[in-house]
């Protein structure tokens, strides 16, 4: 599923063509993804400008210039893919949504797994919607540091590497970057999460912030699915530390140690029993 930076990728490929622009067209393609398109759907958003092009966690935020949001999420397959004007690119049979700008430029989600969605609110809604109102604080925004993660950890008793992919404790944090950021901070995934408020949580909170700030510089990671907005690979997946190598030396000075693998929450966690503690 992309996390936190593939949908900051997307969200910045996506920014120059839809920020400013009218939708003269929705070409709305099947009633429902994960879950239906509400009544109306292309009703309400074609003619609409978008004003603003936000991201909460890993969700993407179109405002539109009558108050609504659009809110989608990429699922685990979702693509949002910009074709310039004057493309003759066929359809394919996942391209669920077509939305056309008063420019020219298309901007095609393609899902084949339709796990993604779209939905709407509005601008007073927001905050109550349950898609969104759950969602803590991700670790790019400024009132996410050590105090407020050690707050949100401090009753958890449940391993470290499952409280980050909680987005109720850290929004946008999914299976990569928890393991690549436990690997830098040295904490072990099956460390209990309350132990690591504190004086841990200050080595986390800046691990979290660099992996996630360097996998957006590279345009995410590319494993399977995800794509930036230009239909380009992600290139992060080449800096992996310990996620998917397992077996592989670690790589912290003077370590020594190897990569291993286990399961958590029936997820795969990586990491390297002799330096992370």
């Amino acid at each position: 599923m992309p996390e936190l930076p593939e949908v900051e990728t997307v969200r910045r490929g996506l920014q120059p063509v839809l920020e400013g622009r009218r939708i003269v067209e929705v070409d709305q393609r099947r009633p429902d993804l994960r879950i239906p398109f509400p009544i109306g759907f292309r009703r309400f958003v074609e003619g609409r400008r978008v004003t603003a092009l936000r991201r909460r966690a890993k969700y993407l935020l179109l405002d539109l210039d009558d108050g609504r949001v659009l809110i989608c999420h990429l699922g685990m397959s979702g693509r949002m893919i910009v074709e310039p004007r004057g493309s003759n690119q066929p359809r394919d049979r996942h391209d669920h949504v077509v939305f056309t700008t008063e420019t020219g430029d298309r901007v095609v989600f393609n899902d084949h797994r339709r796990f993604g969605l779209m939905t709407l609110t509005t601008a007073a809604g927001e905050a109550t919607h349950a898609l969104l109102a759950g969602l803590a604080p991700d670790p790019l925004e400024p009132s996410f540091d050590a105090a407020h993660l050690s707050a949100r950890l401090a009753a958890k008793r449940t391993p470290i590497k499952a409280a980050l992919l909680d987005q109720g404790v850290v929004g946008g944090v999914g299976n990569i970057y928890a393991s690549e950021a436990l690997h830098r901070a040295g904490i072990s995934p099956r460390r209990l999460a309350a132990s690591v408020a504190g004086r841990r949580a200050e080595r986390l909170v800046p691990a979290l912030r660099d992996v996630l700030t360097e996998a957006i510089a590279a345009g995410g990671s590319s494993l399977r699915d995800h794509r930036q907005a230009s239909g380009e690979l992600g290139y992060f997946q080449h800096s992996f530390r310990v996620y998917d190598r397992e077996g592989a030396p670690c790589p912290t000075a003077g370590c020594g140690g190897a990569i291993a693998r286990l399961v958590q929450a029936n997820r795969s966690t990586f990491y390297c029993g002799t330096c992370q503690r």
